[in-house]
């Protein structure tokens, strides 16, 4: 018998986290810049006062967790879509493969992103 350990655990962690953290940001973040900012129901902060925030390194810090624990999020959600939703589980190799290696790619291009500003 082994005893061989699953990343199941840390995955359902990361979709828990991702979730929490997308409903709890997200909204807020597209309230802002999405409707009050454009529609003038708030005074829009300057594009360099907004450099400045984004250049500051506990922004960006909370920036990229928020985009990686979305995109962990998302893949996990999609990823059990089509195995019960779709019933696709013969394909369960190359959905894990495209769903966690997706928000890997998504994770790695925030990440270069956020480093470039």
């Amino acid at each position: 018998m082994t005893n061989r350990k699953s990343p199941e655990p840390l995955v359902w962690l990361l979709f828990s986290v991702g979730g929490m953290a997308a409903a709890l940001l997200v909204p807020v973040l597209l309230f802002l810049f999405g409707l009050a900012f454009p529609l003038g129901w708030l005074s829009a902060p300057d594009h360099a006062y907004l450099l400045s925030v984004l250049r500051n390194p506990v922004t960006r810090l909370v920036l990229f967790a928020l985009c990686v624990l979305a995109l962990f999020h998302w893949a996990h959600r999609f990823r059990y879509m089509l195995y019960d939703g779709l019933r696709l589980k013969r394909f369960s190799v190359l959905i894990s493969l495209a769903c966690y290696g997706g928000a890997v790619i998504g994770s790695g291009t925030a990440a270069y992103l956020l480093l470039r500003v």
